[in-house]
């Protein structure tokens, strides 16, 4: 066999190599987003079935100042026309491991005016408490009583670090920085279960990963989603 035949055997083998490579690589992947999509469809928004909670802490001060821009001749929520609030419960989130379930009873059973009342020192905004029921709460598993008790349980469980508690001016803050001032607020978190967002121009929220019994655990997905920016506005708290 001439050296002209064995170098194009040679290639031809190794293309061959190559496309079966790729296509193993393919069907890898394909099965893969199989097991995903299997997994997703075995997980319907179907109340009590999750893995844990993300407690979502909003910066009242820019989530006010952002509702004022968007619209500055609207009269203000009762969050930002009231007294000053710093951090506050945007919610208490049910997640599986990958995605989460939402509005898992429609029409979510009615929500007592009572409950609402008893927890607008934690989400001082109405609005607020019933979206929340609505979307998140009614994936519990839990009743509107038990559900709103275990919102405050978990704020509860969570130290804010005193130099935010009463913030008399704005502050830039790197979201690094914000994270690790939880951290050591906080000395059984684990640096993988906090997560902070940010707009383009402020610090907008910390979300903090727990069990469903309430106790931080670990959820690198969300960690890994934290805010990247090198440094954003903490507004000042109102009057404060």
């Amino acid at each position: 066999m001439s050296w002209q035949r064995i170098d194009r055997a040679v290639r031809t083998a190794a293309v061959t190599l190559s496309f079966l490579f790729l296509f193993a690589v393919v069907a890898f992947a394909q099965s893969a987003a199989g097991r995903d999509a299997a997994n997703n469809a075995r997980r319907p928004n179907e109340p009590g079935r999750f893995d844990f909670y993300v407690l979502a802490l909003s910066w009242s001060p820019s989530f006010c100042a952002a509702s004022a821009e968007r619209a500055p001749g609207r009269t203000p929520d009762q969050q930002c026309g009231g007294r000053p609030f710093a951090f506050v419960v945007h919610g208490l989130w049910p997640q599986y491991e990958r995605g989460f379930p939402s509005n898992c009873q429609v029409p979510a059973p009615r929500l007592n005016r009572a409950i609402v009342g008893a927890n607008l020192d934690l989400m001082p905004s109405p609005r607020l408490i019933f979206h929340e029921w609505d979307t998140h709460g009614t994936c519990s598993g839990l009743s509107a009583e038990a559900f709103f008790e275990s919102v405050r349980k978990a704020r509860e469980a969570v130290t804010i670090p005193p130099n935010y508690a009463d913030l008399d001016k704005p502050m830039m803050v790197s979201p690094g920085d914000v994270g690790a001032a939880f951290l050591k607020a906080n000395p059984s978190l684990p640096r993988d279960a906090i997560s902070i967002t940010c707009s383009s121009r402020w610090l907008s929220e910390v979300r903090i990963c727990m069990s469903k019994d309430l106790g931080f655990r670990a959820c690198p997905e969300l960690a890994r989603r934290t805010c990247r920016r090198d440094r954003v506005v903490m507004p000042a708290v109102r009057g404060g």
